[in-house]
């Protein structure tokens, strides 16, 4: 055992370290989430001493008592985010204390306790050091960082947990999707809503995507690669996709997306990328807008692209639109030329091939 440089977590390196060549094979073709490093943070809470016990030690399962909290009530919360790497040969993550405030912002939902925003990014920061070589250097490959945190007081009673564990994982991923940034399908849930008014659709919880599984189903049967979400009440109103937010882009240069009414994840991605647009000039518009709205603007050509984006998939071309009685186009099946050009923007300040005035970029060695 040795006390890290940041003297919060003791660190114990593992015994089963996968070989050079082997971990050289994975991130020759990483997939998304298919491999994870070799080690992992894990921080536990208590009502009695608060956040203690923080460790960086190889990766292993959990134990876990029949009757743990989370396995009961979905007492479970998580960010998406990831270290890329630099032309330098470094590597840096890419605002992470936003993901540290929204993952507080999902724990005061979900009723458990928050992490000081410092330890949690310290946490990811020092998983990113210690497992520097499982980072890709190929393409636009990066190493997706997994903070998640359950609760884990041992009761039945239905109420909020008492103690929790908070953890880190890493995976090298490539493409989100198997077509890269090619256009992608997506399918209209009539039959599923993800959130509603009250609800914890602004919450980054697992149950809002267990919510959806059942409609990804559906869109897949229908030969669709995602499934879009309308709002619960007058199931008109666009808000976002299982996993990704949306954005329209019109014949004028305008840009809108649904605004953030407490029923939509409010993506650091999403974010970012209005940031950059207003940047470059555009006008971004945070507005409501109807799903026939979207079908008669694509029929008039008043709306010439549409594109979903979030950590895992960057920023992916819509397609094609299906629903009961429609499927209809959006311009050519590829990427248009404004998203391509936020798509470039976002990713060269990622991966440090662009200058970052906004200081988004955290520089970890």
């Amino acid at each position: 055992m040795e006390t890290s440089a940041l003297d919060r977590f003791t660190v114990e390196h593992s015994a089963h370290r996968v070989p050079d060549d082997k971990r050289a094979e994975m991130l020759a073709a990483p997939g998304f989430g298919k491999y994870l490093t070799d080690h992992m943070v894990t921080i536990r809470y208590s009502a009695a001493e608060g956040w203690h016990d923080a460790k960086i030690g190889p990766r292993q399962d959990f134990s876990l008592n029949p009757s743990t909290m989370v396995l009961h009530y979905a007492g479970e919360i998580f960010e998406g985010m990831k270290a890329y790497p630099m032309p330098d040969g470094g590597g840096a993550l890419f605002r992470p204390q936003e993901n540290a405030r929204r993952f507080n912002a999902s724990a005061e939902r979900l009723a458990m306790a928050k992490l000081p925003e410092d330890l949690f990014v310290d946490a990811v920061r020092e998983l990113v050091r210690i497992d520097r070589d499982w980072i890709p250097t190929g393409g636009e490959a990066s190493l997706y960082m997994r903070p998640f945190m359950i609760g884990t007081e041992i009761a039945i009673g239905n109420h909020p947990s008492d103690s929790f564990l908070f953890a880190v994982i890493a995976s090298p991923v490539g493409s989100y999707f198997k077509g890269g940034v090619s256009g992608v399908s997506v399918w209209v849930s009539e039959n599923y809503t993800r959130a509603a008014p009250g609800g914890t659709g602004a919450a980054k919880c697992g149950g809002n995507y267990a919510a959806a599984l059942a409609a990804q189903k559906e869109g897949a049967q229908q030969g669709c690669e995602q499934v879009l979400f309308l709002d619960a009440v007058e199931r008109r109103w666009v808000e976002e996709l299982a996993g990704m937010n949306v954005f329209f882009v019109f014949d004028d240069g305008s840009i809108q997306t649904p605004p953030l009414t407490g029923t939509i994840l409010p993506g650091i991605t999403r974010n970012s990328l209005i940031a950059l647009a207003r940047d470059q000039g555009m006008t971004v518009r945070e507005e409501p807008y109807a799903i026939d709205q979207w079908r008669d603007d694509v029929a008039s050509g008043r709306l010439v692209e549409v594109f979903a984006c979030g950590t895992a998939a960057v920023v992916a071309p819509i397609a094609q639109l299906k629903g009961r009685d429609f499927d209809i186009s959006i311009g050519d099946g590829g990427m248009g030329p404004v998203t391509a050009q936020l798509r470039k923007a976002l990713t060269d300040i990622q991966f440090g091939r662009a200058d970052d005035p906004h200081g988004w970029v955290d520089r970890v060695f």
